[in-house]
């Protein structure tokens, strides 16, 4: 018979030796893959802001532009400007309304900010008026000769409607006196032609009596054929000279 401590012993050298040899059996475990780093953020995209001041001007006057950034490495306005700092002002003097753009770079991208200047063109002046013509260029335009047939002092029909214009010149500006000249063609004495101018300057005059106009702003003189406007020898010329004359009196 073993005895009871013998055997004990054998069970217990049996039992370790059997967990001896499961744990040499036993697989090892595998450690997994570290995780990778992680990657850096992506760069900010660029931001920009652009304002002017005025925004709405005459031509000739000046707008401050201003503006501001972050994330950006590269600024430029256009147009006229060109590079600029991060952050700053600058005037400009557009000649007409204009938008301005900024523009921003950097690693992120970039970015565009705008702002518009409008420019007023100055009013034209209006129109200098037309010169008012003097009251000498008026009666030169205005006043008609009264004309008569040889050797006569009558007023014809034409002449009633040339006298009839210089009544109304006359009517419409009171303060002007006028001496009206007696004018004779190149035939007939000196003497006889004096007279015919006469009594052609009182035939004028009384006509134009008879349209209203007072007497004493008419006064008359002859020069008989002492003052043609005509020297040629035929009707045509002496028509010119047989007339009744009108002078600004001074």
């Amino acid at each position: 018979m073993v005895p009871v401590s013998k055997l004990f012993r054998s069970s217990l050298l049996i039992a370790f030796t059997a967990a001896a040899l499961a744990v040499g059996c036993a697989k090892k475990p595998v450690k997994p893959p570290a995780p990778p780093p992680t990657p850096p953020p992506p760069p900010s995209l660029p931001t920009v802001t652009l304002q002017a001041s005025p925004t709405s001007l005459q031509k000739g006057e000046s707008s401050t532009l201003s503006w501001s950034s972050t994330n950006a490495t590269e600024l430029a306005i256009q147009p006229g400007v060109g590079a600029v700092s991060p952050e700053g002002s600058t005037k400009v003097t557009p000649d007409s309304s204009t938008t301005f753009t900024i523009t921003a770079k950097g690693p992120g991208g970039s970015s565009d900010a705008t702002v518009r200047v409008t420019v007023s063109q100055p009013a034209s002046p209006p129109p200098a008026p037309a010169p008012q013509p003097t009251i000498e260029e008026l009666f030169l335009r205005e006043v008609r000769d009264a004309y008569f047939d040889y050797d006569k002092a009558d007023i014809r029909p034409d002449a009633r409607e040339a006298l009839t214009k210089t009544a109304d010149f006359l009517k419409n500006y009171p303060q002007v006196k006028v001496a009206i000249e007696g004018h004779c063609d190149e035939r007939g004495s000196t003497e006889y032609n004096l007279v015919l101018g006469d009594r052609r300057a009182t035939g004028v005059k009384q006509y134009l009596t008879s349209l209203g106009i007072s007497a004493d702003r008419l006064s008359t003189v002859s020069f008989g054929k002492e003052k043609p406007v005509c020297t040629e020898s035929n009707e045509d010329c002496w028509q010119k000279n047989r007339r009744g004359h009108f002078v600004m009196a001074k």
